[in-house]
């Protein structure tokens, strides 16, 4: 039936060009006498040319696909097919006319005016009809909206929104602080004034909703739109980014400013060819395949052409719930989940005998810092002894590549977390420079929405109604999405030569005050009104403020910008193998103390005792700020 109807409706099409073929050419000798009657001689040598005029229009009809047409959708593309046929139709009638008679019989003024009276007569009614399919009558109810951003993207929302009978919002005019834009128009919709105005506006237009149609915009201009937005009293919404659209997170055209629009940037910019290039035919191996970030790595490798992905994950319900996404959304990727433990050496070693990877992505470890700080045998049998049980295992197996994800809390560690995963770094650049293996350490900050992370936990806190607390008023953290941190991992091992230490650029550090201030402010709260922010001061091994590299790590740029190379420390081999053993047995003797003292050993940079002194002093500012009654 749909068949039927597509073909009937081409049929209609094809036969409204055909018929507008004569009223073309009896039209241009009718224009060609001044609109007086054409003379016999000339009457008789149209109609005598009208079937070969019909004719060779119909091949060129089909020839171009003007049928094929959806008229409702027509657009400069269709226009210009249109004068390919009727300007190309009139050479044919030249060509033909002068071959028969010399163009004796066809007056010369007639063929251009031939050709343009067909392009108006296939080309009006089409118009005509997309004008009239377009003209918005928008419902009674429909809020007037204010555009944010009058470029590609503000355009087609406008262009959407007016041709909807039933669109749910009525633009009304533009802002944008492109200066030559300013008093321009839009589908009829003036571009008022920048976006410092927009308070102004929203009163002077009665503004019902504010839409931002920004997608691009870096943080700083998110930021600063989203706060002259707040302040105006009506609800805003966003359009989501081309990433969003295309990852299929994002299923409708507009949908809520969230912290991700604050705290992200510039869209990552992949070399999609050289990735391919990359990881095409390759078996690769992700550890903590249903965590947060490894997730997003396997969601993404699974986007390329390898030759199968194996998932290790010691829980098993993330290791399900990966499954049962990739295999929906990947379902001929031969994929490979494993239920284990990288402190679990025979376990480690059948999996890496048995699909022998080519390259590995660590993932696996235990992040959360403050439950680590009594939990030193833990932390490092998993995230030390682990990573060095899976290295040995990798190069014993012929693995060519191992990339270690670790974190910028390794640098100038205050925790045992950083301390485990410093530990970690020096490990895998050791097993690297020694066995041949190509290895890389991939080091950033925080992840945006990443399990144990801050903003979790900050959106249960507003839901419950508060308070929301933050350890202080001037700790801050960098942030990044999951999606660009797996990227950027990604580009890192491509680009890695083996031994080198990456640091993705994190872009500027972000106060935890002013992120909680934004999520009470984005779900409709006011921060301190409707939920209170309780400043508890700084848990057991947490920092004021995280650093990147240390600073005998020699920062250098590489090919892609945001990526940075921090060159790796020197170390002896020999110390670190001795020191290592005695770490492994104080874990099997249960020896918390001499596990500390042994990581002390192994890091020197582990400074757990300055990090207490910060917290006591932070205590006491918090108790005075208390009594001042600022908190």
């Amino acid at each position: 039936m749909e068949i039927l109807q597509k073909l009937r409706s081409r049929t209609v099409i094809f036969t409204h060009d055909l018929c507008m073929v004569p009223i073309a050419w009896l039209g241009a000798y009718w224009l060609r006498f001044n609109l007086a009657a054409i003379p016999p001689y000339h009457w008789h040598s149209a109609l005598r040319w009208l079937p070969w005029v019909v004719l060779l229009q119909a091949v060129l009809f089909r020839l171009f696909g003007l049928y094929r047409g959806v008229w409702r959708f027509a657009s400069i593309p269709d226009l210009i097919l249109i004068g390919k046929a009727s300007g190309l139709g009139m050479v044919g009638i030249a060509l033909a006319a002068f071959l028969y008679d010399r163009l004796e019989g066809v007056p010369r003024s007639v063929l251009p005016l031939y050709a343009v009276l067909l392009l108006l007569l296939l080309a009006g009614p089409r118009i005509i009809y997309r004008m009239w399919k377009d003209r918005g009558s928008p419902l009674g109810n429909a809020r007037r909206a204010l555009i944010v951003g009058a470029g590609c993207a503000g355009e087609m929302l406008v262009r959407d929104l007016l041709r909807e009978r039933d669109a749910e919002f009525l633009p009304i005019a533009f802002v944008d602080d492109d200066p030559l834009k300013r008093g321009r128009e839009i589908h009829g919709l003036r571009v008022r004034a920048d976006c410092d105005r927009i308070p102004r506006l929203v009163k002077r237009l009665d503004v019902e909703v504010i839409l931002i149609a920004a997608p691009s915009a870096r943080e700083k201009d998110m930021r600063r739109i989203v706060e002259i937005c707040e302040s105006c009293g009506v609800p805003f919404l966003t359009l989501p980014s081309v990433q969003e659209v295309l990852s299929g997170r994002i299923t409708r055209s507009l949908r809520d400013v969230s912290i991700e629009d604050l705290l992200g940037r510039d869209p990552v910019k992949l070399d999609r060819e050289a990735m391919a290039g990359y990881f095409r035919g390759k078996r690769v191996l992700v550890t903590g395949g249903g965590g947060s970030i490894g997730a997003q790595l396997c969601r993404q490798i699974a986007g390329f052409p390898v030759e199968r992905l194996i998932v290790f994950e010691q829980c098993e319900f993330n290791l399900y719930r990966v499954e049962v996404e990739l295999r929906r959304s990947h379902p001929d990727l031969p994929f490979i989940p494993v239920l284990g433990d990288v402190t679990d050496g025979k376990a480690v070693e059948r999996v890496l005998q048995r699909h022998v990877p080519d390259v590995i992505f660590h993932a696996a470890a235990y992040k959360h810092v403050p439950l680590l700080q009594d939990q030193v045998r833990a932390a490092v049998r998993n995230n030390v002894l682990g990573t060095r049980i899976l290295a040995e295992a990798a190069a014993a197996s012929g693995v060519g590549e191992f990339v270690l994800i670790s974190t910028d809390k390794a640098v100038n560690p205050t925790n045992v977390m950083g301390a485990t995963k410093r530990a970690a770094e020096m490990l895998v650049q050791c097993m690297g420079e020694e066995r041949g293996m190509r290895c890389v350490t991939v080091r950033f900050g925080n992840v945006l929405d990443s399990a144990g992370s801050v903003v979790p936990l900050f959106r249960e806190q507003i839901r419950a109604g508060g308070p929301v607390t933050v350890t202080h008023t001037d700790i801050t953290r960098y942030f990044m999405t999951i999606p660009e941190a797996c990227q950027l991992i990604m580009q890192a091992a491509a680009v890695g030569k083996g031994g080198e230490v990456f640091v993705l650029d994190m872009g500027e550090p972000v106060r935890l005050s002013y992120l909680a201030e934004q999520m009470i402010r984005l779900s409709g709260k006011r921060p301190g009104v409707d939920i209170r922010i309780d400043y508890i001061g700084l848990r057991s091994g947490e920092k004021m403020h995280e650093e990147l590299f240390h600073e005998q790590e020699r920062l250098t740029p590489t090919p892609h910008n945001k990526l940075l190379l921090a060159q790796s420390r020197c170390l002896n081999r020999d110390w670190l193998e001795q020191t290592l053993a005695g770490l492994v047995a104080a874990c099997d003797d249960f020896d918390e103390a001499r596990i500390e003292a042994n990581l002390r050993e192994l890091v020197p940079e582990f400074d757990p005792v300055g990090a207490e002194q910060v917290r006591q002093n932070d205590d006491e500012k918090c108790a005075c700020l208390e009594m001042e009654g600022r908190v």
